[in-house]
């Protein structure tokens, strides 16, 4: 029993420590395609060459960016509080950056990233 427990705290550290860089990757998506809008592209195409479907590594998250809206999906079926408080979490990376309009829960029930101008 002794030995069990140091190996259950490492394991909860370690989930602990991995749920941290699960939302700072998915920062780092959507930044970069937000960047992207911001200097490179006018918008993204619908179905064309640069329309990319991005997962995390820790497969949580994908994005996908489509005209001047970033798409944010939660790859599980989760609760919408779940939604509801990534939402939040975005709209609080965001908050003062000109190139963002809103962020916000579209009917599909994912979270879209507004850059239209």
């Amino acid at each position: 029993m002794k030995k069990i427990i140091p190996i259950l705290l490492l394991v909860l550290g370690t989930c602990l420590f991995t749920a941290c860089d699960n939302k700072k990757e998915l920062y780092k998506q959507v930044d970069y395609f937000v960047e992207q809008l911001d200097t490179y592209y006018e918008h993204y195409d619908m179905f064309g060459k640069h329309r990319t479907k991005v997962v995390c590594g820790d497969r949580v998250y994908s994005v996908t960016p489509m005209g001047r809206l970033i798409n944010v999906k939660i790859e599980d079926y989760v609760p919408d509080s779940d939604y509801e408080k990534l939402c939040k979490a975005l709209e609080k990376h965001y908050k003062g950056d000109r190139r963002v309009n809103e962020v916000y829960i579209c009917q599909a029930g994912t979270i879209m990233v507004d850059c239209r101008n």
